[in-house]
């Protein structure tokens, strides 16, 4: 890196002046230490002692006289004007020596003490120069983008990114475009200018980004939506300019805004009308992306989770023309991505992450590297050289249930209470016409919840037959009915709580929105919650009448009633696994699934089996509490 002279300059000036300051501090205070160590005399004293003959040698300096007294010692004193003092100071043979006054302009320290004051302002006032002048660079800058050209020498590939290849096929042309644009040119055609990363958080749209930018080996600029906008109207339309400009000067090139809805939300919602901040800056941006200037070379790349607040001018051919979707993986990608980020991760023999991948669905690319993560850190943990499959199954469970918290002191009544209604979820799922296999029940307190009981799917899913919607509801009202079977409808707790809600929000939108209500028919009769400005709705529509809105009631309720009376019929009628599985778990505290099918026929477990890992860690949110 090259250093700047004026720079270089600056710093000696300041030195040397700091050096004369110190310099001349260190003189006084020398002086004045001189001094101190001096007999002070009084005038008359001084010639009393000169006729005593006890003065051996002065030197006079004006009024001022310093002397030596014959045993040594050093005086000084001030006289006033006597022309007979130095006759007196002859007659009894004292050494006199005689000086110049000093004046201060005919000495360099002199001159450097009388000059000081305007030394001093006027360095004040250079100091203040450069303040404001900096200042106005910066106020200059203001307006700059704050667009980061990413370090090469970081690059990501396709190689790093797993599970997601419909993506990547997508913006294969994008890599070959970027590598040998004449091949696509000939043909008469058009790169897209624009390309929307749509998808959940976590699944790896930032990353497939910087790939696209590492197989292309072109320059790749990353920016967020949120750093556009600012309180002053036209700072984000600036950097918009700022932005492109520089991305010209390294075309081809690619520009990446993260969470482009910050910037992009649709014009002309809420208040403020059309000349804030933020629409002055898409407007910019529209121009830009397929303005009067063509911008040759630059790919844009934007990522969201909120497509539907875009506005639409950005999504037409010509901006965003091409949409390429981000979703969670599937048991293959899985299987692809835990195989990426185990690579610096010694794994025992026993791993198989395939069988992983089956236990994970859901899992997003951010959290299957959290589960690697967190099985690494229980195995250094535990003082382990490679990470088994069993710190795999408690990791997790951690990431799906929330970690266990064992600390937390329940009394036996509580902890009775809890294992009933946990079986009574068990129960009911066991015995429900379609339901997901049921995978672990616990009254180990984890997360946020007492207690749980944890279904898995055999497959990943994409969609939900109302028969299973209705099972799941059955299997919700289970741990409530539970509690009142065994211990009467006045002893029943809030530990349902989470349930009921849940319960709650899935009739409605079976009502309102899937059509599954024979009464209300196949139409949608969600409410519209519109646009949100300084934390209040104000465009919230009702897309039903007074009476709907009680036909909505009535069907939730018999929707709830009804799972609520199948759950009793079946606790009833098996009251026996009932009570042997709310026994085991009293016992064991923690059931697979089939330890649950061999407890509720009444067998007995091994108490040396496999105990589950005890690490109190973060929390999250349980599936049936």
């Amino acid at each position: 890196m090259k250093k700047n002279p004026q720079n270089n300059s600056k710093n000696m000036i300041i030195w040397f002046v700091i050096g004369i300051l110190i310099f001349s501090i260190f003189n006084m205070i020398d002086e004045g230490a001189k001094k101190a160590n001096m007999n002070e005399f009084a005038y008359s004293e001084f010639m009393n002692k000169v006729e005593a003959g006890e003065v051996s040698s002065v030197v006079i300096k004006g009024a001022d006289v310093i002397g030596e007294t014959t045993d040594g010692q050093e005086f000084y004193l001030y006289t006033p004007y006597d022309p007979e003092m130095v006759k007196g100071l002859r007659d009894n043979n004292v050494r006199v020596e005689a000086k110049p006054m000093e004046d201060g302009s005919n000495s360099f320290w002199g001159a450097i003490v009388s000059w000081m004051p305007m030394i001093l302002l006027l360095g004040v006032w250079i100091f203040f120069m450069k303040q404001m002048s900096s200042s106005n660079g910066k106020a200059m800058s203001f307006g700059k983008s704050k667009a980061r050209l990413l370090d090469s020498k970081k690059k990501v590939t396709f190689d790093d990114v797993a599970g997601c290849d419909e993506a990547k096929e997508d913006l294969v042309e994008i890599i070959d475009f970027l590598k040998e644009p004449q091949k696509f040119q000939r043909l008469g055609g058009k790169i897209p200018k624009g390309v929307l990363l749509v998808g959940p958080p976590g699944t790896g749209k930032t990353l497939i980004a910087k790939a696209v930018a590492g197989e292309a080996d072109v320059p790749f600029f990353t920016i967020s939506g949120s750093d556009f906008v600012e309180m002053f109207v036209g700072v984000g339309a600036s950097r918009v300019r700022d932005m492109f400009g520089q991305a010209k000067k390294h075309s081809p090139c690619i520009v990446f805004i993260d969470e482009i809805d910050a910037v992009g939300r649709h014009r002309g919602a809420g208040l403020g009308g059309g000349n804030d901040e933020r629409e002055q800056t898409l407007n910019q941006l529209l121009v830009e992306m397929d303005g009067f200037e063509e911008n040759q070379g630059i790919i844009l790349i934007a990522a969201t989770n909120r497509p539907d607040v875009l506005d639409p001018a950005l999504l037409r051919p010509g901006r965003f023309d091409r949409q390429v979707t981000v979703g969670n993986p599937d048991i293959k990608g899985r299987e692809e991505i835990l195989a990426v980020h185990v690579k610096k991760v010694p794994l025992a023999p026993n791993v198989d992450l395939s069988v992983v991948a089956r236990g994970t669905p859901g899992f997003s690319g951010a959290d299957l590297a959290n589960l690697v993560n967190e099985a690494a850190l229980l195995a250094a943990r535990r003082n382990k050289r490679m990470v088994t499959s069993k710190e795999f199954d408690y990791a997790k469970d951690k990431v799906m249930m929330g970690a266990e918290r064992r600390s937390m002191a329940m009394d036996e009544d509580e902890k009775k209470l809890t294992a009933y209604h946990e079986a009574g979820h068990a129960i009911c799922g066991l015995h429900v016409k379609e339901t997901d296999p049921i995978h672990k029940a616990t009254i180990i307190p984890r997360g946020r919840a007492l207690g749980m009981v944890q279904q898995l799917p055999k497959k990943d899913q994409y969609s939900y037959s109302k028969r299973k919607m209705l099972s799941r509801l059955v299997i919700m009202m289970g741990g409530r009915v539970a509690e009142e079977l065994k211990f009467g409808k006045d002893k029943v707790t809030s530990g349902a709580s989470s349930d009921i809600q849940a319960a709650t929000n899935l009739v409605r939108s079976m009502v309102t929105q899937w059509g599954m209500s024979d009464k209300l028919g196949t139409m949608s009769y969600a409410e519209d919650e519109g646009e949100v400005f300084l934390g209040k709705s104000v465009t919230k529509h009702k897309n039903m009448s007074d009476e709907t809105a009680k036909l909505v009631d009535s069907e939730m309720r018999q929707l709830i009633d009804d799972s609520y009376k199948k759950a009793k019929d079946i606790l009833t009628k098996y009251n026996n696994e009932l009570e042997n599985l709310a026994q085991g778990l009293i016992e064991y505290e923690t059931l697979t699934g089939d330890e649950i099918k061999r407890v509720i026929k009444g067998e007995k477990l091994d108490q040396n089996r496999d105990r589950p890992i005890v690490e109190p860690d973060r929390t999250s949110v349980p599936v049936f509490e």
